[in-house]
C-alpha cells in the first residue's frame, strides 16, 4: 500500500460524507415544495417500515404542493398518517388514491430553527471529515512504522490529507450558506 492509496481511500470516504450531508439538508424545508421533503417518511406497510417512495410516486404539483400517488389503495391512510406523524409540520389530505400535501409558508421562528438544524448537520459533517483525516494519518503512521514509506512521504501525505479536509469543509460551508439563503428567502 502506498501514500496515494491511503489518500485516495480517505478521499472517497470524504466525498461520501459530503454527499450524505447534501442529502440530509435537501430534506430540510425551504418553503418550496420538493420531493426530498418526504424522503425520510417511513410508512408502516405490510408489517414493516418502508420509505414512502416505495409505496407510491412522490411528485411536485406546484411550488407549494406535493402529490403522492399511492399504488395500493389500502395504503393511502397509512401513508397519510406517516406524513402527518413525520414531524415536518405538514397536513396531508387524501383524495382517492392520491395524497395532496400543501406546504405552508414558514414562520420566521421556524426558519431560524431550520437554519440551526442545517448548521448542526454541517458541524456533524465536518467532524466526520476530521475523523476521516485522522484515519488517513493513522494509515500513514502504520506505513511508516512498517518501513513502507519514508518520513518525507508521510509528511507529504499529511499535507495532502489536510488539503483534502480543507477542500471538503469549504464545500460543506458553501452548502450551508446556500441552504441558509434558501431557508431565509421569503
Amino acid at each position: 500500500m502506498s501514500v496515494n492509496d491511503v489518500i485516495r481511500k480517505g478521499e472517497g470516504k470524504m466525498k461520501k460524507s459530503v454527499e450524505s450531508f447534501q442529502h440530509e439538508i435537501a430534506s430540510i424545508r425551504t418553503g418550496k415544495a420538493t420531493t426530498a421533503l418526504l424522503d425520510r417518511v417511513k410508512v408502516d406497510a405490510y408489517g414493516q417500515q418502508m420509505p414512502l417512495k416505495q409505496i407510491g410516486n412522490v411528485g411536485v404539483q406546484d411550488a407549494h404542493t406535493l402529490m403522492v400517488q399511492v399504488w395500493d389503495k389500502s395504503m393511502v391512510s397509512a401513508a397519510e398518517k406517516a406524513i402527518r406523524d413525520a414531524n415536518l409540520g405538514l397536513n396531508p389530505a387524501a383524495e382517492g388514491q392520491s395524497i395532496r400535501v400543501s406546504i405552508p409558508p414558514l414562520t420566521e421562528e421556524r426558519r431560524k430553527e431550520y437554519v440551526k438544524l442545517t448548521k448542526k448537520f454541517g458541524e456533524d459533517s465536518k467532524v466526520a471529515l476530521r475523523n476521516l483525516r485522522r484515519d488517513i494519518l493513522h494509515g500513514l503512521d502504520k506505513l511508516e512504522k512498517d518501513k513502507e514509506i519514508s518520513e518525507d512521504e508521510k509528511g507529504r501525505g499529511k499535507k495532502e490529507a489536510d488539503d483534502l479536509v480543507h477542500k471538503y469543509e469549504k464545500q460543506v460551508n458553501d452548502m450551508i450558506t446556500q441552504k441558509e439563503k434558501e431557508i431565509m428567502e421569503v
